[in-house]
């Protein structure tokens, strides 16, 4: 099982009621440790019985008896993190990390909710609801030359960090409020979605050029609001300031505008300066 999070399981059920033979569970979010951005993942793997043969052991710290075949060369993993999620944890007590997953469910829901039929919902059980997250199928934009990247960068200028994107679905986005966020932050992410669904349904429906568009040319950088050539066909204000809060609560600009996400990846690229640049001195010089 894939335990990245437990936010619609803690208090109510536990990966080996519902089958799974081995898990991992990371801290971050459920635990109170940060998420992305390079925040620790650290955690626990759990398994049954049938697997104790296999598990990994620790030359420092033995597991089950084993020294062997270590995973990972601290035994305790980011040791500096697991004092946060125990106090977290003794803090809240039973009650507490129940409700916390009753309210990640609930904050799920009612953002799924609200963005269904704008957005194509995926996933929803038999009874019609999701469990502390759901996924946006954004592929019916491709056609039109939208994509799920557009989204996630054109919400940068209202102020919000995209969700996980493109996975588990391809095309899609996967968001995540947990029980942290209030219903006003819930409805300020609900009202930017549907601005942004907005903005698609006029490149759809051919009231904006398809390429020079709000959602192809985001985010927008302070340097590029300020200068002098503006050759779009909507204003400054719209593209930098699309919501009525970020007057009120200020706005952090993005440092640098569209970047090529993937070239890094499918490319060989060298930043290294070159090797002459290495040396201070003149050639025989000690």
């Amino acid at each position: 099982m894939d335990g990245a999070n437990l936010n619609a399981q803690l208090g109510l059920t536990s990966p080996g009621l519902i089958g799974a033979d081995v898990g991992h569970l990371n801290l971050h979010k459920t635990f109170s440790i940060p998420h992305g951005g390079g925040g620790p993942g650290v955690g626990t793997i759990g398994y049954k019985n049938h697997l104790a043969p296999f598990v990994p052991g620790h030359c420092e710290v033995p597991i089950n008896g084993l020294t062997e075949g270590a995973i990972a060369g601290a035994p305790y993993g980011n040791a500096g993190v697991l004092p946060i999620s125990y106090a977290y944890i003794k803090m809240s007590g039973k009650s507490g990390l129940l409700a916390a997953s009753q309210q990640s469910i609930l904050n799920a829901n009612y953002m799924a909710n609200k963005l269904d039929g704008p957005f194509k919902v995926l996933y929803r059980g038999k009874e019609g609801r999701c469990a502390h997250e759901f996924i946006l199928d954004c592929n019916e934009f491709k056609k039109h030359g939208i994509t799920e990247e557009d989204i996630a960068k054109r919400l940068i200028d209202y102020g919000f960090h995209a969700p996980t994107m493109s996975w588990p679905v391809v095309g899609g986005l996967m968001i995540e409020p947990t029980e942290s966020e209030d219903v006003n932050e819930l409805d300020r992410f609900i009202w930017a979605m549907l601005s942004v669904r907005e903005e698609i349904q006029e490149i759809i429906d051919g009231k904006a050029d398809k390429e020079k568009n709000l959602l192809k040319t985001a985010p927008f950088t302070l340097q590029h609001l300020m200068s002098e050539e503006w050759d779009y066909g909507f204003s400054r204000k719209r593209a930098g300031y699309p919501a009525p809060w970020l007057n009120e609560l200020g706005k952090i600009f993005p440092s640098v505008g569209r970047i090529d996400n993937v070239y890094g990846d499918r490319n060989l690229v060298c930043t290294c300066p070159p090797v002459s640049e290495y040396f201070s001195y003149e050639i025989g010089q000690e």
